[in-house]
């Protein structure tokens, strides 16, 4: 599934970018791919932010080459099919896995302290929010999944402005739910495609 953007022709067709049946572009559809990179590298991280694995280690080649290389490269293919939302989105969350494994990499998360690590989440926040408002524009499923990451964010950053475990946990039980949704989006992409068919719904926007 590209995510589609908003436009005269998507208003009264939300059906255009075709979920169920398959393209003749060129480029098979990076969606899947996008929203499968950053699920499983968040599901990782999140189930570490929760306290239920003690140690976030095991994210970090993911950080670097899933959800950090793979979904940049997904968000270059959309911006080849013009999809400006599915552009901005995935290279700017690759980009932010591929951060998140320097800093954690190279210790600057600790340099940086609570305050820098605060802004820094903080920052994600406010650009997850504007691009929850733009995500209404495409379907049900991907609204969810931006509405979902928002709260994520804006809680880890509370948390670590704060310094209170509990608030940095239940954003990771959020951060749970945010790669559920964007898992269940990427299988309806890629079910639905090798079917041929609208099996999954994602609930396009009207």
């Amino acid at each position: 599934m590209t995510i589609p953007e908003a436009s005269p022709a998507s208003a009264t067709a939300p059906s255009a970018p075709a979920l169920a049946a398959p393209t003749h572009s060129a480029l098979a559809d990076p969606g899947a791919l996008g929203l499968a990179a950053f699920a499983l590298t968040t599901f990782v991280l999140s189930m570490s932010n929760t306290g239920i694995v003690p140690s976030s280690a095991a994210v970090l080649g993911l950080a670097l080459f899933y959800g950090g290389i793979a979904q940049v490269i997904a968000g270059i293919w959309e911006f080849r099919n013009h999809n400006t939302f599915g552009a901005t989105a995935f290279t700017s969350f690759g980009a932010f896995w591929l951060a998140f494994w320097y800093l954690e990499s190279t210790g600057g998360n600790i340099a940086a302290g609570a305050s820098g690590m605060g802004t820094f989440l903080l920052a994600w926040a406010i650009f997850t929010v504007y691009m929850t408002v733009a995500a209404k524009k495409t379907n049900g499923s991907i609204f969810a999944v931006f509405v979902a990451l928002s709260i994520t964010f804006l809680l880890l950053a509370i948390g670590a402005f704060t310094g209170i475990t509990a608030i940095h946990q239940l954003g990771g039980w959020f951060g749970i739910l945010t790669a559920l949704l964007a898992w269940y989006g990427s299988f309806a992409v890629v079910y639905n495609s090798t079917a041929g068919r609208a099996v999954l719904p994602v609930w396009p926007a009207k």
